[in-house]
């Protein structure tokens, strides 16, 4: 996950920020109250992260209607988890915080809590990311940058929003930090995956008919679509190495051979790759989790890494895969 605002700037937003800025600190996420959410996603929303948004992110994440990546931000992303989560409860599928839908989402333990950095969560790091993919080939893993990026992924975490719950830490072995708590992966078995490029989502429904989770994605471009029809899952390989044919794929940069990049989380493909019976065609992770619904793919079905990982728990060969507009 890379940065996006300097971290200084959102200290400053905490400390002096605008007369609407909230005070962002576990307590203060632990403690809001979901009821001070306007029902319908504002117009114009904040861009300061509050605390009772981060506490909804994290309960809808809980609850397998991911937001994404919980960033304190009112962002389309939680509107449709909302819908989902919504459509999984059999209520109206509106996107509004009602009454019913707060009162079903309040559940578990604390949303913010205690952290021990262990020395596992600062090994394999690399010195950067390069853009172009040739760089990208001859390094000898895709892995994290940072300790914070890596901890970021695995609490679902925007890592702007991790800096800033933990002021002038030092993200390092032995160090405590405070970090939002999603919970287990959602269980169960997929019987198909519908992929909506209207709604920018995907959505796993069990052989019931019932929604088991609901995921944000990024579905083609305007340039690259993604398929259309229905096809069905083919196989998943986790942690893949990417194989890149500008004859096959698409032109990245001066590129012009098939090159082949390995393995990591934040390789192009991310961390999983759910291979689909349409040809070069899959569902897969992302490097850049904060972009997911916000950009445009290469044809494929983009979500983030931890998106990608629980999904694929739930998938195996033969699953439907129907593509909608």
């Amino acid at each position: 996950m890379k940065p996006v605002t300097p971290i200084a700037t959102l200290v400053l937003l905490f400390s002096f920020g605008t007369a609407n800025a909230l005070e962002l600190t576990a307590d203060a996420i632990n403690t809001a109250s979901l009821a001070s959410i306007a029902q319908e996603r504002p117009k114009k929303p904040s861009p300061d992260p509050d605390p009772a948004i981060v506490r909804l992110q994290v309960l809808l994440d809980r609850a397998g209607s991911s937001p994404g990546v919980i960033d304190g931000l009112y962002g389309e992303n939680v509107g449709k988890a909302v819908a989902a989560f919504e459509t999984m409860n059999k209520l109206a599928p509106d996107g509004k915080l009602d009454p019913d839908a707060l009162g079903r989402l309040e559940t578990g333990p604390a949303i913010v809590e205690s952290y021990i950095i262990t020395k596992e969560d600062a090994g394999g790091l690399v010195d950067r990311i390069p853009e172009d993919y040739g760089e990208k080939a001859g390094m000898t893993s895709m892995g994290y940058t940072s300790v914070e990026e890596r901890l970021s992924e695995r609490f679902h975490m925007d890592i702007d929003l991790l800096k800033a719950l933990n002021p002038g830490t030092e993200f390092a072995p032995g160090k405590t930090i405070e970090v939002v708590t999603t919970g287990p992966p959602k269980e169960g078995r997929a019987k198909r995956i519908e992929v909506n490029a209207r709604t920018g989502q995907v959505l796993a429904y069990d052989e019931g008919g019932s929604m088991l989770a609901a995921y944000p994605a990024t579905v083609g471009s305007r340039d690259n679509p993604s398929p259309s029809g229905t096809h069905k899952v083919k196989g998943v390989a986790r942690m893949p190495v990417y194989r890149y044919d500008p004859k096959i794929n698409f032109k990245q940069g001066k590129n012009d051979k098939i090159l082949t990049i390995p393995k990591g989380p934040n390789g192009p493909v991310g961390s999983i790759w759910i291979d689909l019976t349409e040809p070069t065609y899959g569902i897969h992770g992302t490097p850049d989790p904060e972009l997911i619904d916000k950009g445009a793919s290469h044809g494929c079905v983009r979500l983030t890494n931890w998106d990608a990982e629980e999904l694929a728990g739930m998938v195996k060969p033969g699953v439907t895969v129907k593509f909608v507009d």
